[in-house]
């Protein structure tokens, strides 16, 4: 596939005018819309492959851990073998989670949409579009029925899908109401459609993070609730700039929202006891009689350089949550408040080799392979380590000791597909693992993340870590 980009780029003429250029571009567009549409073809036929039948012992659907029948698309649609869906993501170099997503978006559209999947498959549709309505039909609440989801299908289709998310969701709400799907309770007005659509959410988007070490909070509330949350927090950033605060307006109320999240363990600092306290703190006194301020846990690691004068943190440093860069100054700022708990944890060299003739994992050897792997290993997958299984890669039963260099860790989901399918993995180096697929497909995960091995590909060199 690269080579083929490769090969049209160098094909594209360097001389075409503005308006070649553009019905280029459209050109490339179509072609886009049109692989995407065969991509959803292809994942719903790679479920047809998969159907509860495909899984050998009946029984299995019984045994705790083993793989078994899951319905990833709305009522209506056919169940899939749970540990095809793998497989499938692994090749497309995407998570198991977003491979599961795809093959039911492709089903609820072959099954409970098929007029838009019509449109989809002639081209009058784009993938995008089609993907984001299977999306609001499989996961409303109530869940719609087929013939509900026919009423939605066939608004949708008769405007080829150029529907927006706001519309969608009155379109999903009048179809609740005129197929009777809500449960009836006498406080519920029976006109309003808009009762069984409840946007209120709060969403931290931990994937988007400033430069500056910031993320974007998102929140969608109840309107009482808003405006006292907006009272709150103008009441917050006029307090700030009156004790001296030089900031901006929005960056007051950004720091009143964190005095909110910490449940106002500043005090109120209008009082004269909340100034004294601020004073205090200013002025470094501790105070034992408050509650720890912040209760949210943070890693941060930093390598340390050896110099004459003893070790020296590296400036910049890694923090778990998010799987982002952290400032050594950040994290000194965060840890001058004195109602900030800090933990400081021994040293920890991933060059090491740990051991224990136990079955279970020394805390020290749980801490070392989380930060040497940092999420699960198996390919793609991105959920972190702290979350997971410590896996023995050679089982313990067969001789495989408890050591850092058999153990990685694993989900839940994928330790069990490890445990009961044909997927295997072996360590090539320590943190460097070789999955192979049931159908043989080779991939390699170390500290950097999945690759695709293809043909006799050499194990990589590996490389030493720091502390």
């Amino acid at each position: 596939m690269i080579e083929t980009l490769e090969r049209d780029a160098a094909e594209v003429d360097d001389d075409l005018s503005a308006a070649g250029l553009l019905a280029s571009i459209r050109t490339a567009r179509e072609t886009e819309n049109a692989a995407a549409a065969r991509q959803l073809d292809l994942a719903a036929r790679w479920a047809d492959l998969h159907r509860p039948e495909s899984i050998h012992s009946a029984a299995s659907f019984t045994v705790p851990g083993c793989e078994h029948e899951e319905p990833i698309a709305g009522p209506g649609t056919p169940l899939v073998a749970e540990f095809c869906i793998a497989e499938l993501g692994a090749v497309l170099g995407i998570s198991t989670t977003a491979a599961k997503r795809l093959v039911g978006h492709a089903l609820e559209l072959r099954h409970r949409l098929p007029r838009l999947h019509a449109g989809l498959q002639s081209g009058a549709v784009p993938a995008w579009r089609a993907r984001s309505v299977a999306e609001t039909t499989i996961h409303s609440s109530p869940p719609l029925t087929v013939e509900a989801a026919a009423f939605v299908d066939a608004q949708v289709a008769a405007v080829a899908g150029r529907i927006g998310p706001a519309q969608l969701d009155r379109l999903v709400a009048e179809a609740i109401k005129r197929y009777d799907l809500a449960d009836a309770d006498p406080a519920d007005d029976p006109e309003d459609g808009w009762q069984h659509v409840d946007p209120r959410h709060a969403t931290l988007h931990s994937e988007d993070v400033h430069y500056a070490g910031t993320m974007r909070f998102e929140a969608e509330l109840d309107i009482a609730d808003a405006l006292d949350l907006d009272r709150a927090l103008a009441h917050g950033a006029a307090t700030m700039k009156a004790l001296g605060s030089d900031a901006s307006l929005d960056v007051r109320r950004s720091a009143a929202l964190g005095d909110l999240a910490r449940t106002q363990t500043a005090l109120d600092l209008a009082t004269n006891e909340g100034g004294r306290v601020v004073r205090e703190e200013r002025a470094g006194v501790s105070r034992p009689d408050l509650p720890h301020a912040r209760e949210v846990v943070l890693h941060a690691h930093f390598n340390a350089s050896s110099t004459a004068d003893g070790p020296i943190l590296d400036q910049n440093g890694r923090l778990e949550e998010g799987q982002r860069l952290v400032l050594l100054e950040q994290v000194k700022d965060w840890c001058a408040d004195s109602q900030t708990k800090v933990t400081i944890r021994p040293v920890i060299d991933l060059n090491a080799e740990l051991s224990t003739p136990a079955y279970e994992p020394t805390t020290r050897i749980r801490e070392h392979v989380i930060i040497r792997d940092q999420t699960c290993v198996f390919p793609w997958c991105t959920r972190s380590a702290r979350r997971c299984d410590l896996d023995h890669v050679i089982p313990f039963n067969a001789g495989g000791p408890t050591s850092t260099s058999n153990l990685a860790p694993l989900c839940r989901t994928h330790h069990r597909l490890k445990t009961h399918s044909s997927w295997h993995y072996e360590t090539t180096a320590p943190g460097t693992y070789e999955w192979t697929s049931p159908h043989g497909h080779r991939f390699r995960r170390d500290h950097t993340g999945t690759r695709a091995i293809r043909g006799d590909e050499p194990p990589d060199v590996p490389r030493p870590r720091r502390r």
